[in-house]
């Protein structure tokens, strides 16, 4: 049985502000790293940079993660770290722009004119690939939970698109059966990104 949503990831977020719980940082990294790794790597900048930027990232939440827990007004996790993300992208990209400029001058200005537009488009793409890395979590998650024929009913329906009766011819099972397989695939998944998302 999968654990209630709330209590699941509310206890994640609190088990953080200790270095030694590899089981809490194992599941954070497993959800975040690759995205931000995607994000940077998205945004231009090499594989060793956006190493670097997925490193700064992580060591940037075990710094503050204990006080951002202890503010009233701290909002979401997920906000907080795509502030965190999105800072570094920024810091970095501003970094290498005004490394490659030199003097500055007309043209460094109107690329630091252009940030605004650098953040904004540095959130969407966290925020899509945020979607995604939580998918691919929660869909590996839910693959180790069921039996394998009912997560086959739900990849060849719902990920490669084959149609309903297709799936079924192809695993020998009853339209029914892909029905009830995909149903309960479904429902589990949700209940996961929904507990990705509860901080």
């Amino acid at each position: 049985m999968l654990p209630s949503p709330a209590e699941t990831r509310a206890s994640l977020i609190l088990r953080l502000p200790d270095a030694a719980d590899a089981a809490a940082w194992d599941e954070l990294v497993a959800i975040y790293a690759p995205l931000v790794y995607r994000l940077a790597v998205g945004k231009g900048m090499q594989h060793s940079d956006a190493d670097d930027l997925v490193q700064e990232v992580f060591t940037a939440i075990a710094r503050s993660v204990a006080d951002w827990l202890e503010r009233p007004d701290r909002g979401s996790f997920r906000a907080w770290l795509l502030r965190i993300a999105r800072n570094a992208a920024v810091n970095h990209l501003t970094r290498r722009t005004t490394r490659t400029m030199g003097t500055g001058g007309e043209e460094a200005a109107d690329m630091l004119a252009e940030l605004p537009a650098i953040e904004s488009a540095v959130s969407s793409q966290f925020d899509l690939e945020y979607r995604r890395e939580v998918f691919r979590w929660a869909a590996d998650q839910v693959r180790d939970a069921v039996h394998e024929s009912t997560w086959l009913a739900f990849q060849l329906t719902h990920i490669e698109g084959h149609s309903v009766a297709d799936a079924a011819m192809q695993l020998d099972v009853s339209i029914g059966t892909i029905y009830v397989s995909r149903s309960r695939v479904m429902s589990r998944l949700q209940e996961l990104v929904k507990q990705s998302e509860v901080q």
